[in-house]
């Protein structure tokens, strides 16, 4: 028992690509509801009431300030004492889409300011209508800059994913939790798992890498 043996491990492979697949639904899931959160988020934060701002800025830092495990246990175990019972599936995206919401508040709202308040006044004045202005003038630029800050949220987002095995969600840490429990090969688990991570890290890293310098690079030329 002394040396590393993957055979047991690798035999449950079929657990792990379930467990991949569900970490990708969940991180997925997490971003796009996530980034429509944050949008509203950095709107309240950029707003001229001192109250849509002060609730944006107190979730921001509830999130921020407070460990992601024991968010999932307010949301798991705490909406059922106040009569809202949700699934061990639908607490995880809840949880982290307020997670990722969060952040992505302040990278949105990061974002739009770097687009000038000149610009948007110049736009204007030539006669484009505000939502020409918004799609034009402030998205496309916007998004430019926040997309580095984009992907490495996604990446985080899918590492964070890991934890939603707490309350026996089936994601890839808690498929290794299974298989460990299973055949007491807890080294080899956990390596298997950890390596699965890097390379969705290293694939998704690679794809928006080349997402951003297809996209926004020809975006900028045409500018």
């Amino acid at each position: 028992m002394g040396y590393l043996d993957f055979s047991g491990i690798l035999s449950r492979s079929d657990l792990f690509v379930h467990g991949a697949l569900l970490t990708l639904i969940l991180s997925a899931s997490a971003l796009v509801l996530g980034t429509m959160l944050g949008m509203v988020g950095a709107a309240m934060r950029r707003s001229r009431s001192r109250i849509l701002s002060g609730i944006a800025m107190g979730y921001v830092e509830l999130i921020r300030n407070t460990p992601f495990l024991v968010q999932i246990y307010i949301v798991y175990f705490g909406l059922p004492a106040v009569g809202l019972r949700i699934s061990e599936m639908a607490a995880a995206v809840l949880s982290l889409t307020l997670y990722a919401g969060a952040y992505l508040t302040e990278i949105i709202r990061a974002g739009i300011d770097t687009v000038g308040k000149g610009q948007r006044e110049a736009a204007l004045a030539l006669g484009l209508r505000p939502h020409q202005v918004f799609r034009h003038v402030v998205l496309v630029p916007a998004l430019s800059a926040i997309y580095p800050a984009l992907t490495s949220q996604f990446v985080l987002i899918m590492l964070a994913s890991s934890v939603v095995s707490a309350i026996s969600v089936p994601e890839l840490t808690g498929v290794a939790n299974d298989i460990q429990g299973q055949t007491f090969r807890s080294l080899e688990a956990y390596l298997v798992v950890a390596a699965l991570y890097l390379g969705l890290t290293a694939v998704f890293k690679t794809a928006f890498g080349a997402v951003d310098r297809s996209l926004f690079t020809f975006r900028a030329a045409e500018r």
